[in-house]
């Protein structure tokens, strides 16, 4: 069977790759950075995240768009599924559901789903749909296949928030959950020219005040921790991945002057932007913690 198979409709596309043991190299080099990917691993995989390191325990589905994603070990056939979002765009699509924030762009960093054995069944069932119309290429392929895509996405959001805003750590009440999935969709976008919580607040429509209570209330850290953090993991890859100046970066990131850029980056991190590029260039296996165990229960 084909590896590789590609729908593609003026702007819109959609890709599925199959990977194992033989052909994993094929996989890294961020050929998919660009695109939305939705990736099916079984258990036995070690794989990098940005600077996580992950190992499954058991199936699971990471939700990813531009984390520099890379394999480093993995055994048994998984499927990698690559969109654009003129194919499907989560917030439209997906908006009855509340997915926006939640799979692919959440502020607690959580990008993975773990699957029972049952739950796995079923999604290799919808990777094998999406397969099929890709290989029959019929006209009302393109239908079918977002139809299969959306019921990936909706399952795995219910499966997302039962293992993750149904615990101690981080309940959410449903009345609460549109202004989190918001406040991730905006700050996704924004990041490297809104540094405030009152712009935040302003996209939201509710007052600063309000928007850093709910964050209180609920323990977790504060929306300008989430918004710094956020700029300090695009810092972090744009040093580990490009050869951009320290000046140049931040630049991109929307402060006028580097010095303060590098001054927050010091403060927050406890290693310059220049010494982090050192460090990480010589020993990359230092940033691939911590160290995820992915297992069905924990």
């Amino acid at each position: 069977m084909p590896q590789s198979l590609i729908f593609e409709d003026h702007y819109k596309r959609l890709g599925l790759e199959i990977f194992s043991e033989e052909n994993l190299e094929n996989f890294n080099g961020n050929r998919f950075i660009s695109e939305i990917k939705v990736f099916y691993i079984p258990s036995g995989y070690e794989l990098t995240v940005d600077f996580n390191h992950y190992q499954t325990k058991t199936s699971s589905l990471f939700f990813l768009t531009n984390q520099h994603l890379n394999i480093e070990k993995g055994q048994e056939e998984s499927m990698l599924l690559h969109y654009n979002r003129d194919f499907y765009c989560i917030q439209i699509h997906d908006k009855e559901v509340a997915c926006d924030g939640l799979l692919f762009h959440n502020v607690f960093e959580i990008p993975f789903v773990e699957l029972d054995d049952g739950e796995a069944d079923l999604i290799k069932v919808l990777f094998q749909n999406i397969r099929n119309e890709l290989e029959w290429e019929d006209s009302s392929a393109e239908e079918m296949i977002r139809t299969y895509v959306k019921q990936i996405i909706i399952r795995a959001t219910r499966k997302w928030k039962k293992q993750n805003l149904d615990n101690a750590t981080l309940k959410i009440p449903g009345s609460e959950l549109d202004i989190f999935r918001d406040f991730s969709r905006h700050l996704e976008i924004h990041f490297r020219e809104k540094h405030n919580v009152s712009e935040y607040a302003e996209l939201l429509h509710i007052a600063p005040k309000t928007l850093t209570h709910k964050f209180k209330n609920l323990n977790l850290a504060s929306p300008n921790q989430f918004i710094i953090n956020r700029i300090l993991l695009e810092a972090k890859r744009l040093l580990f991945y490009t050869d951009k100046t320290v000046k140049e970066i931040a630049y991109d990131l929307g402060y006028e002057d580097p010095a303060y850029f590098n001054r927050l980056f010091t403060h927050k991190t406890g290693s310059t932007p220049v010494n982090f590029k050192k460090t990480t260039s010589r020993e990359k296996s230092t940033i691939l913690k911590p160290f995820y165990l992915l297992k069905q229960g924990c």
